[in-house]
C-alpha cells in the first residue's frame, strides 16, 4: 500500500536526518586539531547582516594547532574578531590588524572528559529524535483505516527496526568521536 510505504520512507528521513545533525554536531566537538570546521558556525555582522565567517573571509589551518582567518575585507577584521569572541568557542582571537590567528591550546584531561561528556549529551539528544520519529510513524499508522492488523504489525516491525539500526548508528558515532576526544 502506498500510504504504509510513505509513513515508513517519512520515518526513515526523519532518522537519518538525525543521524546528518549528529554528524554536524560532532564536527564543532573539538578532538585536539586545529580544524576549520570548529569556527564554521560562527556568524559576524557584517554590514547589518548575520554572515557565516566563510563568507567574508578565507579559513585555514596552517599548523595542528592554528586556525587563520583573512578577512577579504580589511574593515571586517573587528567584527569577526567580536563574532569569536561572542561565540563562546573557548578561542582567544590576535589580530594582527589584517589577520586573525586563534591558537587551540591542547586538550587537557578535565577537558577531554567535558567534551566526551557533550559527545554523549548529542547522541542522547539525537537518540530521542529517532525515538520521536518512530512515535509519530506509529500514531500515523493508527489512523490507517482498512488494513489489516497483519499489515500493520509488519510495518511496525520494519519501524522498529530502522530506529534499532539508527540507534546502534548513534553508538558507533559516538564510539568513535569519543576515541578521538580521548587520544592525546
Amino acid at each position: 500500500m502506498e500510504e504504509l510505504d510513505l509513513i515508513v520512507e517519512t520515518v526513515k528521513q526523519d532518522m537519518e536526518a538525525a543521524i546528518k545533525h549528529l554528524d554536524h554536531a560532532f564536527q564543532r566537538i573539538r578532538a585536539g586539531r586545529a580544524s576549520t570546521s570548529m569556527v564554521q558556525d560562527v556568524m559576524v555582522e557584517y554590514y547589518g547582516a548575520p554572515t557565516p565567517i566563510n563568507q567574508v573571509a578565507n579559513v585555514s589551518v596552517p599548523d595542528a594547532m592554528t586556525i587563520a582567518i583573512q578577512p577579504w575585507d580589511r574593515t571586517a577584521v573587528g567584527a569577526i574578531e567580536k563574532a569569536i569572541i561572542n561565540s563562546n568557542l573557548g578561542f582567544a582571537p590576535s589580530n594582527n590588524g589584517e589577520t586573525i590567528i586563534l591558537n587551540v591550546p591542547p586538550l587537557t584531561e578535565e577537558r577531554r572528559r567535558d567534551l566526551a561528556k557533550q559527545a554523549k549529551g548529542e547522541t542522547e539528544d539525537t537518540k530521542i529524535v529517532v525515538r520521536n520519529a518512530r512515535q509519530n510513524g506509529l500514531k500515523e499508522l493508527k489512523r490507517l483505516e482498512g488494513v489489516s492488523e497483519d499489515v500493520i504489525k509488519g510495518v511496525e516491525e520494519d519501524i522498529q527496526a530502522l530506529t534499532d539500526k539508527h540507534v546502534k548508528a548513534c553508538d558507533d558515532h559516538l564510539k568513535v568521536k569519543e576515541a578521538e576526544i580521548m587520544k592525546v
